[in-house]
């Protein structure tokens, strides 16, 4: 398991029926996590004095209940800066989780030795991008939705990198592959982090299991002669480590490389254990 243990202003502080309780710089949230199935003793004081708590709905969605919550604040990671706000479906802008895989590919392209593009693919509020971008790539970020990509680029100039060159693009993630494809473009490293569930701006549904698959082979297409690293994100239980693996190795096979695919998962302050958090895989070259 690849576990994200270098936040200093993110914890999640213990986790017990349903919920998180997790520190979030300041503030201490309560949301609700579908892997979280035990039910221990909730001894944290932390749990009777949350600045939000987000209430599932047991007819689906929910709603925030604030004690004493900003609109908006920051948080930081290493040289990257944040903001953060409670909205829609108990979301607050941000994985912290995935801050193991931008370890991961932060050292690939500050290794490289050469200029890398990125593609971000599905790039929501451009955790990913930045993280790419803050270690010397050229990034190309997509997501379907407008004020992702608003909040994507607030993030960077409030990280200093208002001036990376990062290509912003409101579009459909699998229409922009196909074009790039006809325009005869590549990529040296793709990023994607596709939902679940989802739909298109013109309404098409996406449902990960149908579309993944399909899409890896589309991106597989997209790459240059000298690709660094393909990544690809799941949050959803059916496709296991060993799923993505399975596919990244069948589409990547052409180029000299090696796939590893883990769950990624955030350590419990209260207990020392892990708090599983979706899976990811990794496609990197091998060096040479």
């Amino acid at each position: 398991m690849w576990i994200a243990d270098n936040w200093k202003e993110y914890q999640v502080i213990d986790t017990s029926r349903g919920e998180k309780l997790e520190k979030w710089g300041d503030y201490l949230l309560i949301r609700p996590d579908p892997q979280v199935i035990w039910d221990t003793p909730r001894t944290d004081k932390g749990w009777k004095r949350p600045n939000a708590h987000y209430h599932r709905s047991s007819r689906g969605g929910g709603e925030w209940e604030f004690f004493d919550l900003p609109q908006q604040w920051d948080i930081h990671y290493k040289e990257l800066t944040f903001h953060l706000k409670p909205f829609s479906f108990k979301h607050t802008g941000l994985f912290p989780e995935q801050a193991a895989n931008w370890d991961w590919f932060g050292d690939k392209i500050r290794n490289a030795g050469r200029p890398i593009k990125v593609l971000n693919l599905f790039a929501y509020t451009g955790g990913a991008t930045l993280a790419a971008a803050a270690a010397g790539a050229n990034v190309t970020h997509v997501d379907a939705s407008k004020g992702m990509v608003t909040w994507a680029k607030e993030n960077a100039v409030a990280s200093g990198l208002g001036d990376a060159p990062i290509r912003w693009l409101v579009d459909d993630c699998v229409k922009f592959v196909e074009r790039e494809i006809r325009r005869g473009n590549h990529y040296d490293a793709i990023i994607m982090d596709p939902p679940s569930y989802g739909r298109g701006p013109k309404g098409e549904v996406w449902k990960i299991e149908e579309a993944i698959h399909p899409l890896i082979k589309l991106c597989a297409s997209l790459l240059s002669d000298q690709p660094l690293f393909f990544l690809v994100n799941s949050y959803t239980t059916g496709l296991a480590p060993a799923v993505l693996t399975y596919m990244l190795s069948t589409e990547l096979g052409r180029f000299n490389g090696h796939v590893d695919s883990q769950e990624i998962g955030l350590p419990v302050r209260n207990n020392g254990l892990i708090l599983p958090c979706g899976a990811s895989g990794r496609w990197e070259a091998d060096s040479h």
